[in-house]
């Protein structure tokens, strides 16, 4: 499930459909003429605020910390980006500055952008997480929240959450934990600029306690390595084998003859089941993610089970080094009917029980 938030970009405003995303850097739009529907693509023509970079501006020097690929130019002179998801998706295009315009007295400075024209998903990125050139650190926005809802089994119907920037009313019950900042030459821009110090977990009935806690960094490229990054833009939760091979054992331990044999998820999660998913969920029991300072994510027995294809439940962890990123990564899964707050200014990430399908 992608968490879809609508924004006003350019002048006069385009509403555009962007994917809310505290895992990566880049911010980009989908950029064609008006030929789709109103909100599948961005039409640089119509915004009198739309200006492209050149390939000699300082934010187009290649830099690997703030792009998956260095940069280039085009045929054109024009700065060319490239980039690329852990998940294997691209996209790739032209670096561009353009305002959010909220209201007629409510505008940011225009802010670097990708103008994607080559890219393998329908809408875009709005990128959140703490690098220079991600929305939040342009728009020098301090603190931003959002809920994600529970998922409707509902054939048609679209679950509807919350998303604020700047102070959420509800954040008063919110319990904080320090965000782990690293040196820009250690950040890689998918990963690796929300490290969070935390433990995985315990089934609240009858699973073993084990904690798994931030390590040193090894290098660039393995930036991240050992943290946990709470991600708005992955759907399920990944961890590190040491810690999923805890977890795997206890669900086998408690219901392992109803294990899908020889069944693996997309190459990465081997806890898949038959069956009634409600009453497989019940035998195993609630699951926690135990943070510093005693705070804690409840999964409820009713949400271990994701449905990932007719028939097929798995639990909605997987193995992220089979990703290629040695980190735990907690998903929007996981997150469902919690406030997740940054809080960028003072460092730290809060998290809110709620009823996200009514929190509006």
């Amino acid at each position: 499930m992608a968490l879809i938030v609508s924004l006003p970009i350019g002048t006069p405003p385009q509403t555009q459909d962007m994917v809310l995303d505290t895992g990566s850097q880049l911010s980009w739009i989908q950029c064609h003429k008006k030929l789709g529907p109103p909100r599948a693509s961005f039409d640089p023509s119509l915004s009198s605020s739309f200006s492209v970079l050149p390939c000699n501006h300082p934010v187009c020097k290649p830099r690997i910390t703030d792009f998956t690929l260095p940069t280039d130019c085009d045929k054109n002179r024009l700065c060319h980006y490239s980039y690329f998801y852990a998940d294997g998706t691209l996209a790739e295009g032209n670096l561009v500055r353009e305002k959010f315009t909220f209201s007629p007295s409510q505008s940011t400075l225009p802010l670097v952008l990708g103008c994607a024209k080559d890219s393998s998903e329908d809408k875009g990125i709005l990128g959140m997480n703490v690098g220079r050139l991600s929305f939040g650190s342009q728009a020098k926005v301090s603190k931003f929240s959002y809920c994600v809802p529970p998922r409707s089994s509902r054939v048609g119907f679209t679950p509807t959450g919350s998303f604020y920037l700047g102070e959420n009313p509800n954040s008063a019950g919110f319990q904080y934990v320090n965000l782990l900042t690293f040196p820009q030459s250690q950040r890689m821009p998918k990963f690796g600029s929300f490290g969070i110090h935390c433990c995985f977990a315990r089934n609240t009935n009858e699973w073993k306690k084990f904690k798994y806690s931030s390590v040193g960094i090894s290098g660039p490229m393995l930036a991240g390595s050992g943290q946990t990054i709470v991600d708005s833009g992955s759907e399920f939760t990944y961890l590190v084998d040491e810690a999923y091979n805890q977890i795997k054992a206890q669900v086998v331990r408690l219901v392992g003859p109803k294990l899908k044999k020889g069944y693996v998820y997309g190459g990465v999660s081997d806890m898949c089941f038959d069956g009634n998913a409600l009453e497989i969920g019940r035998l195993i029991g609630d699951m926690v993610l135990e943070f510093d300072k005693g705070v804690e994510i409840v999964i409820p027995k009713e949400r271990m089970l994701a449905n990932v294809e007719r028939g097929v439940h798995c639990v909605g962890i997987g193995r992220s080094d089979m990703l290629g990123i040695p980190s735990n990564i907690i998903g929007n899964f996981h997150q469902q009917n919690l406030w997740v707050e940054f809080d960028l200014t003072n460092k730290r990430v809060g998290f809110g029980k709620a009823d996200c399908s009514r929190s509006a």
